[in-house]
């Protein structure tokens, strides 16, 4: 429900701090749309309209307050085979179809997987994309003048300094303004914004993709628009992750979902590509000061307003300014205590941290690098939980009854150790099985049951399995064969 008091504490509680930030990000914005309009193969404006368009309606109905998202090289890269083969307005299709899957995902509250995502594969999804933001900025750092690297050495001394004096102003902002007027006033020949591309003069209008609409575009589409949606959820949820940790608030996860889909879907009517929440961008936000959807709508308006009214203006600022505040973002993004953390942390984290930043940092793909990090969180934890399992028994007075008591989790990971306690050619009347301390999680816990129930049934053996709780109950009721009449021979596989 909407009210008053929380239409301020999202838009207003934070006014002079919000919009200072957001002007900071606007101008973070540009080279970076730029760049990925160049990976997607398309017009610089395609990007540059889909920063200003999803940033604007991420503000309204995104849900996390204060996150950035834009263009993105995430989704760009996803979109060159298409437009190569295709071309543009099969980009916007495609954007459009994206962002209905979204919406569909956030209905179906997809934001839920995000307690799947381990402590582990959080810091290197972290980690490697501070590497990958430093990286990105190599271009500009390799075979420039000797005046590019003393223009980035002072903008990293300004932003690192200058919030020694004053936080009034956001430093990555005096750092703009500052290179800006040094290069201007000393005539220094350096490279600028307006060296990457033609910016836009006028706002962007609303259209229709012009595609036919039937079978044939929707396959042709559709693979793009699945992935585009998979990878721009995955780095949207992560990143609302990050801003929750950084910010200590939570956000919901399921109407961030809606909301970049629905903000794709406007990018798409308006000429722009996908997009969706960038790491890069919402820490310069957080940490010039943004906390509230006001910064996220003042870094949309203020890039139209910076395009279309001042975009000559904007051409002239120095790429170094900007490069020094993607390498302090850099800087200030990677979790160095996770270093430190190597050594003292089990290793099996370790591992998913390293594996995940790897992944991610060699394949620039960073739906696989966290999938390979989740991935490799479930089988050490399988295979943990399933240490914890214990078979003991007791042999009757008359040694003709066997109890086996089973502790632990029975499941996939644990079947084997579960059918390799039990002596099937023991000389025994009776065998009971009390499960009263484990519970039954899968098929392949009720097939382990199955069989050892059966495979003392062919011995003549008057076999028990006592102790069920109710979950595991159920699951036996709903999936065990031992008591259909063809179940000795299926099980047992004769």
């Amino acid at each position: 429900m909407f009210s008053i008091e929380k239409i301020r504490r999202d838009w207003f509680s934070n006014i002079r701090a919000d919009i200072l930030a957001g002007v900071v990000v606007a101008l973070a914005l540009i080279p970076e749309a730029i760049g990925f309009s160049i990976i997607a193969g398309v017009d610089p404006r395609v990007g540059l309209y889909a920063s200003v368009v999803i940033a604007i309606v991420i503000s309204f109905a995104g849900g996390r307050p204060a996150m950035i998202s834009a263009a993105t090289a995430a989704t760009a890269v996803l979109f060159g085979a298409l437009v190569r083969e295709h071309g543009l307005q099969y980009l916007l299709a495609a954007t459009i179809l994206a962002g209905v899957i979204q919406i569909v995902a956030g209905w179906l509250r997809i934001g839920s997987i995000m307690r799947f995502v381990s402590r582990s594969v959080m810091t290197g999804f972290v980690n490697a994309l501070a590497i990958l933001i430093f990286m990105t900025q190599l271009p500009e750092l390799i075979g420039v003048t000797w005046e590019t690297y003393v223009l980035i050495a002072a903008g990293l001394a300004i932003i690192y300094l200058f919030p020694r004096l004053t936080r009034v102003v956001p430093s990555p902002l005096i750092c703009i303004l500052v290179l800006t007027a040094l290069a201007l006033a000393l005539g220094i020949d350096i490279r600028t914004v307006a060296d990457l591309g033609e910016l836009p003069a006028s706002l962007p209008s609303l259209m229709f993709p012009d595609v036919p609409l039937n079978l044939e575009t929707l396959l042709i589409i559709l693979p793009t628009s699945i992935a585009v949606a998979a990878v721009g959820l995955l780095e949207s949820l992560l990143t609302a992750s990050i801003v929750d940790q950084m910010t200590d608030t939570n956000s919901d996860k399921n109407r961030e979902s809606i909301g970049q889909g629905v903000a794709n879907i406007a990018s798409g009517f308006f000429g722009g590509m996908g997009g969706c929440a960038m790491i890069g961008q919402s820490v310069i936000n957080v940490k010039s000061g943004g906390r509230t959807r006001l910064s996220t709508f003042t870094a949309g308006a203020f890039l139209l307003f910076l395009l279309v009214v001042l975009g000559d203006l904007v051409g002239l600022i120095p790429m170094p300014a900007l490069v020094a505040i993607m390498i302090m973002v850099s800087v200030g993004t990677f979790n160095w205590s996770s270093l430190n953390d190597l050594r003292h942390h089990p290793r099996r984290s370790s591992l998913v941290m390293l594996a995940t930043v790897i992944t991610v940092v060699a394949t620039r793909n960073l739906a696989l690098g966290v999938g390979v990090g989740v991935l490799l969180s479930g089988i050490f934890f399988a295979w943990k939980v399933a240490q914890i399992f214990r078979v003991t028994s007791t042999l009757s007075d008359d040694s003709r009854h066997r109890n086996y008591y089973i502790e632990g989790q029975i499941f996939f990971a644990s079947a084997d150790e579960f059918l390799h306690a039990f002596n099937f050619a023991e000389p025994l009347d009776g065998v009971t099985i009390d499960v009263s301390r484990a519970h039954i999680w899968d098929l392949t816990g009720v097939n382990a049951i199955d069989k050892a129930v059966l495979k003392f049934r062919r011995s003549g053996v008057d076999i028990k399995v006592v102790g069920l709780n109710e979950a595991s109950a159920t699951i036996m009721d709903k999936l065990a064969m031992q008591n259909r009449p063809d179940a000795m021979e299926k099980v047992l596989g004769h």
